[in-house]
């Protein structure tokens, strides 16, 4: 009871006000961690790095392997030789065509000067030279024009000789029309003018005539009149 009475006293709850919170305080400080209390303790947060940035470079070829001097070298003979080889081919095939051009050209005029000729020695003579024109005239034909003036050489001579007449023949113009080549002949269109002149020499009015000259080639390359029609086909 008298310790119960000494609890109820004001003294006594005092002194138990007084030491409450001194007890709670220590309390507190022995649960702080040890080590310097004023100081505070530096903790290090790790902080994240930022990642590189790398820089786009644009995307090329790889990188070439220096070449061989001499493979180029080689290369560029192999080259060099095989352009002047087919340089020369090319000029040689140019060659070679303008060669057989201008011999088909040659061969074409070949037969219209034997045309031309042929109408020559038909119609141009004198009374002196009647045998010589007729004998050159009949020396230039072949085939079926030969037979038909070889037979009457000697009667278109004295019939010329009779007449005492003279012809001049001029030939206007003469182009090839066509060829055969399987039968080796030429047709040949030849226009002229024969001037007639009487025993008194009058030269009577010029005669127009165009005429188609068959010229045969025979295998030796000798043309000749193979036969002689008017432009409308008759003979």
């Amino acid at each position: 009871m008298a310790a119960g009475r000494e609890l109820g006293r004001p003294d006594a709850r005092a002194e138990a006000d007084v030491t409450g919170p001194e007890d709670t305080r220590r309390r507190r400080r022995a649960s702080r961690a040890a080590g310097p209390v004023g100081d505070a303790a530096e903790v290090a947060v790790p902080v994240p790095s930022r990642p590189a940035v790398r820089v786009a470079r644009p995307v090329g070829p790889p990188p070439r392997r220096p070449a061989n001097a001499r493979q180029v070298a080689v290369f560029a003979g192999v080259a060099a030789l095989a352009a002047s080889t087919v340089l020369g081919v090319l000029v040689a095939v140019l060659l070679l065509q303008h060669r057989h051009a201008a011999a088909a050209d040659s061969r074409d005029q070949r037969f219209v000067d034997t045309a031309v000729q042929t109408v020559l020695n038909m119609y141009t003579y004198t009374p002196d030279t009647i045998n010589e024109q007729v004998d050159r005239f009949v020396a230039g034909t072949s085939g079926p024009l030969r037979d038909t003036m070889a037979g009457n050489a000697d009667n278109l001579k004295a019939l010329l000789r009779e007449t005492k007449h003279s012809s001049e023949a001029v030939i206007n113009a003469a182009a090839l029309e066509s060829r055969d080549e399987v039968a080796g002949n030429a047709s040949v269109l030849v226009a002229m003018r024969a001037t007639a002149t009487d025993a008194d020499g009058v030269n009577k009015p010029s005669q127009p005539y165009a005429l188609r000259i068959i010229v045969h080639e025979d295998d030796a390359g000798n043309m000749t009149a193979y036969d002689l029609k008017w432009p409308d086909g008759s003979r």
